[in-house]
């Protein structure tokens, strides 16, 4: 801005006279002084030395005034507005200036308090003997206090006593009763005190009053229920007058049952103080009897005792069955009483319990502690442990049933979970099962069928030993069945699992021994044997009980899964397979080992019977064109009696199932014979193709037409067989013609329009034989040119 004004005023005074005038008068004095050298320059660019160039003096003036102007306008505005970035610069500077003055005073603030602080301390420092004395008087002052509200527990304890004693005396029996559940409040707050003696004396004041009101009030409800009759040993009778003051006496009865419910919650108290004083381990953790039917048990567990402890002859390691059927007519007896006189009352009071359930449960204690004193007794003798478990399932059966005693409340069989119970059962009942496997099949009748007399339940032809033995194993499942422990359940089926595979190789060992004649009674028998027990397991593996057995042993991880592979655990995670599918292998392999023998057997005969007619003339029988004339060759005649005797045979000492397998698997071995021995073996004239035709249509398949509605389809080889032989002479002709060209040459059939020798075979209602099968048939015919 400057530079211009320079110029403005360098151009004015260039261009004014008059200036130019003064300047010189003022110089006459002064010496003169030279233009700046810009000046001089900025003239001699614009105006240059020519003269001529002055008249462009006016419009460089003109020009220069624009850009004065211009820059005079630029000044004033940025004179006249801050731009937004430093006014906003200028207010941060100037809310720092305040922050920092405001920061500045309370540095000065806190530095006088610091100040008053040290000069305070300083003053206390000699104060400090004062607090430790005063620190001392506190602490006597809290010991003063806490035995203060010792004595004042110890009093407050004493004037529930004395309100106790007081309310006795006057026979109020509700606030006596109420001042004892203080006293036990008051002990459960004290449980975590450290005052063992406070708590010894509430204990022994507290179980002392107890006692003294539980004594009297059970002193009169005995009354009561004397006058009711109670206990109930035999059948109750119905009265058929009321008594007199029945009135009373059931208003009696209810007030002492309620003051005995109110009284609960000290006697559970003093119970669980008693029971963990003698650290006795009970039998189940179940919550205490309400006292009500505490005290009528009484006169029960007395006569319990009397007669089934000590010396007495009804206690009888022998006859476990008299205290469990006592008990068991006491619960009958009693139900009614129960229900009507008791279970009123209850409900009244609003405590939900059953009376009925709860002297169960009573009676059940006195069973538990008899049973597991008699088990240790009895684990060396085999046979009296044996008549104790057999009545403790007797007894829980009876219990859930005609009781109606509810499942979630156990009874007697936790009791034979115990490790040694439980291994002495598993010995006894394996050792029991041993012996009997080898009474039954010892026995005369083993292998004969009970039901062999009545055709439509001898379907399974089972021997008398296999159905003991399936009926042993059902036994045991039905006794341990009902335990509440699964991995005690998968104890017993390994048990049992062990006992088919011991039936299964005596079976065997037996087998063997009558192998020289497999179509003897007894082979068939055991054959019948492996098949039922075969049958019954599968039946078990979909079995409800089985199946969740199944899942047990899965999640247990129990013994009875060890050895199987990682497919047959997943088979039985996914319940595909079943916890008998090993054994039933074994079976069913043992079975088609027996089966085959069998067959073999057979079919030796019957190839030995059959030798005439393979060897018969086929080639020169004559052709007869009326079937009817004809009859059954002679030299067939000894196959076809074998066969027909010995499917008769077989139907007769064979299941139903195995007898179907019996005659399918003999068809099968019959049709490979026939076809290999009889007829590839021969030529066949017309006449001998018409023959063999009739012989099996007309004679042979009949004899299993007994047992299907189309035999013919199990003797595919035989039946295909003679429908070639007896093709007429033009229509063989063709078919070998077809046969040999698509065995010379590979032709493709669709695009030639000819038949292909499979669609020509199916036509003549050949499916089983190959070509090259049919064209040896074909070369069988004599009547064929050529042959």
């Amino acid at each position: 801005m400057a530079a211009p004004a320079a110029a403005e005023r360098t151009t004015d005074s260039l261009l004014n006279p008059a200036n130019k005038t003064n300047h010189g008068s003022e110089t006459s004095s002064v010496a003169p002084k030279e233009p700046p050298d810009f000046v001089v320059d900025f003239v001699v660019k614009e105006v240059g030395s020519d003269l001529k160039s002055l008249k462009n003096v006016g419009e460089l003036l003109e020009k220069l005034r624009e850009e004065n102007m211009a820059l005079e306008e630029q000044v004033t505005y940025v004179s006249s507005s801050v731009p937004p970035k430093v006014s906003a610069a200028l207010c941060a500077a100037e809310e720092a200036r305040c922050s920092l003055e405001e920061l500045l005073q309370r540095e000065r603030l806190v530095s006088n308090k610091l100040h008053q602080h040290i000069s305070t301390i300083k003053h206390l420092q000699g104060a400090q003997p004062w607090m430790d004395r005063l620190g001392q008087t506190f602490n006597q002052v809290d010991i003063i206090e806490r035995h203060l509200k010792y004595l004042r527990c110890l009093q407050h304890i004493e004037e529930l006593s004395a309100a106790v004693q007081q309310c006795l005396m006057t026979s109020s029996v509700w606030e006596a009763i109420r001042a004892v559940d203080s006293m036990a409040a008051l002990d459960a707050g004290l449980s975590q005190s450290g005052c063992s003696h406070l708590q010894d004396f509430l204990r022994e004041t507290l179980h002392f009053w107890h006692k003294i009101i539980k004594d009297r009030l059970a002193n009169d409800f005995e009354k009561i229920l004397t006058q009711l009759h109670w206990p109930i040993i035999s059948p109750p009778t119905q009265s058929l007058t009321p008594a007199a003051n029945s009135q009373e006496i059931s208003s009696q009865l209810d007030l002492l049952v309620t003051q005995l419910l109110a009284l609960q919650t000290s006697d559970d108290l003093i119970s669980q103080r008693a029971s963990a004083s003698s650290q006795a381990t009970p039998l189940s953790q179940e919550p205490p009897l309400c006292l009500p039917i505490q005290i009528m048990l009484l006169p029960l567990g007395k006569r319990f005792r009397y007669h089934f402890y000590g010396n007495r002859q009804t206690n009888s390691l022998s006859k476990p069955e008299w205290y469990l059927t006592q008990v068991l007519m006491w619960m009958s007896n009693s139900s009614a009483f129960m229900e009507e006189k008791i279970q009123p009352i209850l409900d009244r009071a609003g405590v939900a319990i059953s009376a009925r359930v709860e002297l169960c449960r009573g009676l059940l204690c006195l069973v538990q502690e008899k049973v597991a004193s008699d088990a240790s007794r009895l684990l060396y003798d085999d046979v009296l442990f044996c008549h104790l478990v057999e009545e403790v399932l007797q007894f829980e059966k009876e219990l859930r049933s005609n009781q109606s005693y509810p499942a979630v409340l156990p009874g007697l069989l936790h009791l034979l979970l115990d490790d040694a119970i439980l291994q002495k059962w598993l010995t006894v009942e394996k050792k029991m099962a041993v012996e009997k496997m080898d009474a039954m099949l010892s026995a005369e009748g083993a292998w004969s069928s009970q039901y062999k007399d009545i055709s439509d339940m001898d379907e399974l032809k089972a021997p008398d030993c296999a159905e003991t033995f399936m009926t042993l194993l059902q036994v045991i499942t039905e006794r341990y069945r009902a335990l509440p422990c699964p991995s005690a359940q998968l104890k017993f089926l390994g048990l049992q699992r062990e006992l088919v595979d011991d039936f299964r190789i005596r079976l065997t060992q037996v087998m063997k021994e009558e192998s020289r004649c497999p179509l003897g009674p007894r082979y068939c028998a055991i054959l019948n044997a492996v098949n039922y027990i075969s049958t019954i397991l599968g039946d078990w593996g979909d079995n409800v009980f089985f199946l969740q057995l199944q899942q047990a042993a899965v999640s247990l991880g129990e013994e009875v899964l060890q050895g199987l592979g990682v497919i047959e655990l997943g088979r039985l995670a996914s319940l595909e397979g079943s916890l008998f599918e090993g054994l039933l292998g074994l079976l069913d392999r043992l079975k088609g080992d027996m089966m085959g023998r069998l067959l073999e057997w057979t079919m030796r005969e019957i190839t030995e019977n059959a030798k005439p007619y393979c060897q018969d003339r086929w080639l020169s029988l004559p052709s007869q064109h009326d079937q009817s004339t004809m009859t059954l060759s002679s030299s067939a005649c000894p196959m076809m009696l074998c066969v027909r005797d010995r499917l008769l045979h077989l139907h007769q000492v064979l299941s139903l199932s195995l007898f179907q397998l019996a005659w399918q698997g003999l068809a099968e071995r019959l049709d490979n014979f026939l076809y290999q021995d009889v007829i590839l073996s021969n030529h066949f004239s017309d006449g001998g193709a018409a023959q063999l035709q009739f012989d099996m249509t007309r004679n042979l398949f009949p004899l299993f037409g007994h047992y299907c509605k189309r035999p013919e389809n199990f003797f595919k080889h035989v039946k295909e067989a003679y429908i070639i032989l007896c093709l007429n002479i033009g229509s063989a002709l063709l078919l070998r013609n077809l046969l040999k060209e698509s065995a010379e040459e590979v032709r493709d059939w669709a695009i030639t329009g000819d038949p292909s020798p499979e669609s020509a075979l199916n036509e003549l209602g050949v499916y089983c034989l190959a070509p090259c099968d049919v064209l040896i048939l074909l070369n069988l015919k004599a009547s064929l040119p050529g042959q």
